[in-house]
């Protein structure tokens, strides 16, 4: 038997509202694969609640990384997502140079600086400016729209884009270092709700449609970046990543609508885990 892939998570810890490695950890893991956490931060909660407790893991990232090469750990994945500080930057690029030294892991970086036009609040304007450095390391990554517009210096004029635009975006974010790129959380100018990928390799792009509910929940970008990689790592080709990911994040927020719960909660992947499993018979993503 194939060993199960070693996934090393670098993300923040929150204690409520289903997001970061609260999400990452079951869905991964679920996916067959063994996730090794790397906190970036410890927070209460997620800081879309009102009253939220922030801890700050910056002076510990080292020494608990160097104890990971002392058990002379490899992995097949380097996977991060919300940084904590400036600092932090710095030593995930050097943490990203240590581990291509030993192996040569797939590195997924979900630049997680905020959504609907605006910046989270433990984000500083030298950390923005210095997550792009962060970009250059990655194999692929996974910004919504706010995250291209910050990355790329382009003005945030809402989630309803052209395809042009989707593709030039793209195009813009491949050329910052990585191969891949993908945007999630679309609204096309014809109306269709879409994520999309780029192959830079190939100069393919691919776009697949998702059901959309008019209803914001925290923590669905690290859902779905979560099962992107998973199905990554179980052999899946990138546009069927994106559309199996796709699929199970728009269940996971029609149960959680119906269920009428408070958005601050996040969504209720726990309720449809059974659905990891169910295989695509007939993909439906297509060229852009």
């Amino acid at each position: 038997m194939k060993n199960v892939p070693k996934v090393a998570a670098i993300h923040d810890m929150s204690g409520m509202g289903r997001c970061s490695m609260t999400v990452i950890m079951p869905i991964i893991s679920a996916l067959g694969c063994q996730v090794c956490p790397l906190p970036t931060a410890l927070l209460s909660n997620h800081s879309e609640f009102k009253h939220f407790y922030f801890f700050d893991f910056t002076d510990h990232i080292e020494e608990y990384y160097s104890n990971w090469e002392k058990n002379n750990a490899e992995f097949d994945c380097l996977y991060s997502g919300f940084i904590g500080s400036e600092k932090q930057i710095d030593i995930l690029t050097d943490i990203i140079d240590r581990m291509r030294k030993k192996n040569n892991p797939m590195v997924v970086v979900d630049p997680v600086m905020g959504d609907h036009g605006i910046v989270y609040k433990t984000y500083t304007h030298e950390m923005i400016e210095k997550m792009s450095r962060l970009v250059n390391k990655a194999d692929i990554i996974t910004p919504n729209l706010t995250e291209v517009g910050i990355l790329l210096g382009e003005k945030y004029e809402g989630e309803t884009v052209s395809i042009g635009q989707i593709k030039s975006f793209l195009r813009g974010l491949c050329g910052m270092g990585p191969g891949k790129a993908l945007i999630t959380g679309i609204t096309t100018d014809d109306g269709e709700h879409i994520n999309a990928c780029y192959d830079r390799e190939t100069g393919e792009y691919w776009k697949v449609m998702f059901d959309y509910v008019d209803k914001r929940y925290p923590g669905t970008g690290d859902l779905f970046t979560a099962l992107f990689t998973g199905y990554l790592l179980n052999g899946r080709k990138m546009p069927e990543a994106m559309e199996e990911a796709s699929i199970f994040v728009s269940k996971a927020v029609r149960i959680t609508h119906e269920a009428g719960t408070s958005g601050s909660e996040g969504v209720m992947f726990e309720k449809i885990m059974p659905d990891l499993y169910q295989k695509v018979e007939n993909y439906k993503y297509t060229a852009m």
